[in-house]
């Protein structure tokens, strides 16, 4: 089992901010992104990691980057650590599979959610106005119970 990440500590590298679950770090004119293990929640930090957690988040990312990048071009240089620049070389073995140098790019500010049940903010506004996103749903939906397909 791989060790938990929690937070970066690269002193050599210029930290430029910690997120949610990933570390961003300046690497001469790149980025750095690195995926760490912290669970996040209605934007609150949780103070147990899940071990593996950033390696996966990670390499899905990679995956879609990849899936796309015929439809659209992204910011991805390499996503193999040791392609990464000289400077990064101490840190290898907790950039594997778990980071990417990329180039700088303005971010779409667009969120998406995905949802097969009936609860949170969903369930609020479907006690409103019966429906969850402007979608209209049946009467008598219990909450937290499964969405009807379509």
């Amino acid at each position: 089992m791989t060790k938990s990440i929690f937070r970066t500590e690269f002193p050599k590298l210029k930290l430029i901010k910690r997120g949610k679950v990933r570390d961003l770090y300046a690497v001469k004119d790149a980025l750095l992104l690195v995926a760490t293990d912290r669970i996040s929640a209605f934007d609150v930090i949780m103070s147990d990691p899940i071990p593996g957690k950033g390696i996966i988040l990670n390499q899905m990312s990679v995956f879609w980057f990849k899936q796309m990048k015929d439809t659209i071009d992204n910011h991805i240089i390499s996503a193999e650590a040791t392609d990464f620049p000289q400077e990064c070389a101490p840190y290898l073995e907790n950039l594997k599979g778990r980071s990417m140098l990329v180039r700088d790019a303005r971010p779409l500010p667009v969120e998406c959610i995905v949802r097969g049940y009936l609860s949170g903010s969903g369930w609020n506004e479907y006690r409103r106005c019966q429906s969850v996103s402007g979608i209209k749903l049946p009467e008598g939906l219990k909450e937290s119970c499964k969405l009807p397909p379509g």
